[in-house]
C-alpha cells in the first residue's frame, strides 16, 4: 500500500478537525483536498507573478505565459495526446463537455441523428446533450445496464446504427464506482463512425490515461478532482476535430483579426479560450500534475481498490446496510455507494457528520439511475490516495451510530 500517512501530511486540511473530531475525509469524488505544494503555488503565482499572458511586452506577461503554456505541455503528457494544441482549459469538465455539444454536435447534428449515453450519466454528461437534442430535433438513446449496474456491452451492439453520431459515456461513475471498459465502446464507436466522448472527471484522478489508446475523439477533466484548484478544467480533443468546430466564446485572445462586421478566430488552441483565464490556477495544476506522477496513478488505484475490498468486507457484514454496485473489484473504482434501511442519506451524513467524517448524499446529479433503483439516492463514502484502514473503521462506527440511533433494528426492510 502506499504511505498514505505520510502523505496525508502533505494535506493541511486534512490534519485539522471537524465538528471537535479529526476530520475523516471520504467525499474526493466530489473534489479533492489539495497538498501543500499546490496551495504555495497558487499563492506564489499571486505574489510574485501575477500578469496577464499572452499580451503583455514585459517579463513579467512573458513567465505568466511560460508557467501556463508548461501546464498545457504537462497536461498533453499526462492524457498522451498528440500535442499540445489539442488541449484546451476550461473550467470544468461541465463546460468542456458543453463546447461539444454547441461546437460541434449543435453544428454537424441533423433532424434524426441520434446521440448515445447511459442511464448512469452524470447530469454534466446528460443535459447539454438534452439541450442539442431539443432545438435539432436529434434522439438521445440509453446504454442498457446489467444487475449490478455495468454497461451491457452485449446489448449496445442493438444500438449501433448509421443514426449514431455521438457516443458519450463516462470512464467511471460518480455514483456507484464502476470503471468502464472504453477502449471497447471507442471501437464500437469506430464501427459506425460516431464521435467518442469520454467524461473522464473520475477516471483521470484515479486511472492512467492514454487517449491515443483509448481511441476517443475528446476527453474531459476537471482540475479540483485530481489535487488541483476549482475553476480548472482541460478539454482534450483530437486536432482535426477542433479545427472544424466553431469557438464557443467570443471576445479577446480567440481571435486573429476583428474587423468592424466580421472576425478571423486564432489557430488552436487560443481558438477555444476567449478572455482572460484562471491563469494561477492552471498554474498551480502543473504541480497537482507533478505530484499525481510522483505517487503514480497505478499505485493510487491499487491503493484505494485495497481500502475498497477492506470497507465492502466490513460493510457487507453490517445489518440493514444495502451496497451498490458491483463486486467485481477489477470493474470499480474507491466509490462505496450504501443505503441504512429506513433511514434518508442525507440523516446518514448528518449523523456521520458529527461524528468528524465527511460523506456525500443525495442523487449525485444522477437522477435517471436514482429513479432506475427507485430511491432518493445514496449516501457515498469515496476514497483517494490520502486515505486509510482508519478511515473505513470511522466509517464502519458511524454508521453503527446511525443504525443505534435510529434504531434501525426494529425496522423490517431488505439487509442486502
Amino acid at each position: 500500500m502506499l504511505d498514505y500517512k505520510k502523505i496525508k501530511q502533505d494535506f493541511p486540511i486534512l490534519n485539522t478537525m471537524m465538528n471537535g473530531k479529526p476530520l475523516v475525509f471520504l467525499d474526493s469524488a466530489a473534489s479533492s483536498q489539495k497538498p501543500l505544494k499546490v496551495i504555495e503555488a497558487f499563492e506564489d503565482f499571486y505574489r510574485c507573478r501575477n500578469a496577464n499572458i499572452h499580451r503583455g511586452a514585459y517579463r513579467l506577461s512573458y513567465e505568466a505565459t511560460d508557467l501556463y503554456e508548461m501546464t498545457r505541455t504537462k497536461v498533453k503528457e499526462f492524457l498522451n495526446a498528440k500535442e499540445p494544441e489539442e488541449i484546451i482549459f476550461t473550467r470544468n469538465t461541465t463546460e468542456g463537455i458543453n463546447l461539444i455539444a454547441y461546437s460541434y454536435a449543435m453544428k454537424f447534428l441533423k433532424e434524426g441523428d441520434e446521440i448515445l449515453v447511459s442511464e448512469m450519466e452524470h447530469h454534466s454528461n446528460l443535459v447539454p446533450w438534452m439541450i442539442v437534442a431539443e432545438k435539432k430535433n436529434l434522439k438521445l438513446k440509453h446504454i442498457p445496464l446489467t444487475e449490478d449496474l455495468q454497461y451491457d456491452y452485449e446489448k449496445i451492439e442493438n444500438l449501433l446504427t448509421e443514426k449514431v453520431k455521438i457516443i458519450s459515456v463516462a470512464h467511471m461513475s460518480n455514483a456507484i464506482g464502476t470503471i468502464h471498459d472504453i477502449k471497447k465502446i471507442g471501437e464500437y464507436a469506430k464501427k459506425i463512425n460516431a464521435v467518442f466522448v469520454v467524461d473522464g472527471a473520475q477516471g483521470a484522478s484515479h486511472l492512467e490515461v492514454n487517449v491515443q489508446d483509448i481511441g476517443c475523439d475528446f476527453y474531459v477533466l476537471s482540475a479540483h478532482k485530481m489535487l488541483g484548484p476549482t475553476g480548472v478544467g482541460v478539454l482534450y480533443g483530437r486536432k482535426e476535430m477542433l479545427e472544424k468546430m466553431d469557438p464557443f466564446m467570443g471576445g479577446g485572445d480567440m481571435i486573429l483579426t476583428v474587423w468592424k462586421d466580421g472576425f478571423k478566430p486564432a489557430p488552436l488552441p487560443n481558438k477555444f479560450e476567449a478572455g482572460t483565464p484562471n491563469i494561477a490556477g492552471v498554474v498551480a495544476f502543473a504541480v497537482a500534475l507533478d505530484y499525481l506522477k510522483s505517487i503514480g496513478l497505478k499505485n493510487i488505484h491499487k491503493h484505494e481498490q485495497d481500502l475498497l475490498q477492506y470497507a465492502l468486507s466490513k460493510l457487507e457484514s453490517i445489518p440493514y446496510v444495502k451496497l451498490f454496485g458491483t463486486k467485481d473489484l477489477s470493474k470499480r473504482g474507491g466509490i462505496i455507494s450504501f443505503l441504512v434501511d429506513g433511514v434518508h442519506p442525507h440523516d446518514i451524513g448528518s449523523v456521520l457528520d458529527s461524528e468528524g467524517i465527511a460523506i456525500r448524499a443525495g442523487h449525485h446529479c444522477c437522477e435517471p439511475l436514482m429513479k432506475k433503483l427507485k430511491i432518493p439516492g445514496t449516501a457515498r463514502a469515496s476514497l483517494y490516495l490520502y486515505n486509510g484502514y482508519e478511515d473505513i473503521e470511522a466509517l464502519v462506527s458511524g454508521i453503527q451510530k446511525v443504525i443505534d440511533l435510529f434504531k434501525v433494528k426494529k425496522l423490517v426492510g431488505v439487509a442486502k
